[in-house]
């Protein structure tokens, strides 16, 4: 049974740094592509970033490149997503996903395993 388990998030200051931890078991976390996608209540969620099979590869939304970086440890099977210089608009419930592929996608229909999500509140 494949499982994702969170950890990090929390309460920071405008400019602040936070990291997030996405804990995979269950099945051959290295053929996989991952993704973390973040929502807010009452708006459409988003990919913000997505990392390939080997970690060779990766994609950012505009909004927070150069502040965001996925990275992945497939001999850990672990993914993470480290977040600095955060601001307000950040504010989110973010979610760690297994794309169905080894490939990157931004898609949410592409990812058929996601984390139980975890709250980053950034405040101004």
């Amino acid at each position: 049974q494949v499982q994702l388990v969170q950890s990090g998030g929390g309460l920071v200051q405008t400019g602040g740094s936070l990291r997030l931890s996405c804990a995979a078991s269950g099945h051959t976390f290295s053929n996989y592509a991952m993704g973390w996608f973040r929502q807010v209540p009452g708006k459409e969620g988003e990919c913000v970033a997505t990392i390939n099979w080997n970690g060779c590869r990766t994609f950012y939304v505009d909004s927070v490149k150069g502040r965001f970086s996925i990275s992945r440890d497939n001999a850990k099977n672990m993914v993470y997503q480290q977040m600095n210089s955060l601001k307000p608009e950040d504010t989110a419930i973010y979610y760690c996903a297994q794309a169905y592929g080894n490939l990157l996608t931004i898609q949410s229909y592409e990812y058929n395993y996601w984390g139980q999500g975890t709250q980053v509140t950034v405040s101004s």
